[in-house]
Formats: structure tokens, sequence, C-alpha cells
């Protein structure tokens, strides 16, 4: 297991210090630690469980359960495919492929490069829109690969210029 650097242990230490004594405030840190540090590492459960008196194995089961917090380092740039019925009827599974090929990094993981993250997810609530994709956020709907393919290659070609 990879360690923290003494930035992120005190990102995670003032978070924590800062809503310990806040009602429910596990999910409040959650939220904090994965806004601060892109994901939530093993060392942040540890002490929001020390901090709120609960067990780690609790505060692991809180991030496990919503969809939205990770224990994985994210890449800089989030490719959400929606594989929900109606995406998957109208072609998501080739938006994945794309994905894949274009990117280098597989389903609900990180590119080797560290620049993209892929992510499968259900339902994304635009079934009229289907198949969707959100890049960084951005909704796309009726998404195609070559739609998706022209925007990862203007992501890439941002990252180039920012080098």
């Amino acid at each position: 297991m990879e360690r923290l650097n003494g930035d992120s242990l005190k990102a995670i230490s003032d978070i924590v210090n800062r809503h310990k004594d806040e009602p429910g405030p596990v999910i409040v840190m959650l939220h904090d630690v994965q806004d601060t540090l892109g994901y939530i590492p093993f060392e942040a459960m540890e002490q929001i469980a020390k901090a709120t008196g609960t067990s780690v194995a609790e505060v692991y089961g809180v991030v496990c359960f919503y969809a939205q917090f990770t224990t994985e380092p994210k890449g800089k740039h989030v490719i959400n495919v929606c594989l929900g019925t109606a995406c998957y009827v109208k072609g998501s599974q080739a938006l994945i492929d794309e994905a894949i090929a274009e990117t280098g990094a597989q389903i609900n993981k990180t590119s080797p490069d560290g620049v993209f993250s892929l992510d499968a997810t259900r339902c994304l609530g635009a079934c009229g829109l289907a198949p969707v994709c959100v890049i960084d956020g951005r909704v796309i709907g009726s998404c195609t690969p070559k739609v998706l393919n022209a925007e990862i290659k203007k992501i890439k070609a941002a990252e180039a210029a920012m080098a």
C-alpha cells in the first residue's frame, strides 16, 4: 500500500478536526477528503473512525455504499459512460470500447499516465438522451464513438499544450 505524503495527511487531519464535533460528521468528512484529495485513502477512513468513535469497517461501509465515493485516485479527467438499459440498448458498449482504446484506461480504472479515469455507471437519469457520457461533469447526450473520440482528442490536445 502506498503511503500518503505529509501534505495529504495534514489535509485529512484538518478536515477531521474541523468536522468532528458536528452531527453526522462522517459523510461531511468523506466528501471533504474526496474533494481535497480526489479519493478517500485508508488513512482517512482510520482518522475519521477514530474521531467519530466508529470502526474503520463502518466508515468503509459508508464509502462503499455511496457510488460517489472512491478509494482509488482518479485521473485528471473523468469519463463516465452510462450502462443503464436505455443507454446500453442505444450503444453505450461501443462508447466504453472507444474510451478504452483512446485513453488506455480500463473500466473503473485510471489510465497508466494518470490523465483519464473511465467509470461505467448505472443510470445517470438522462434516458431520453441515450446513450449518455459525462466528461468532467459535462453531460453529452446522444453520444457516439466519433463524438467521444473528438472530446478525448480535445482533452489530449489541451494536456499537451500545458506540458
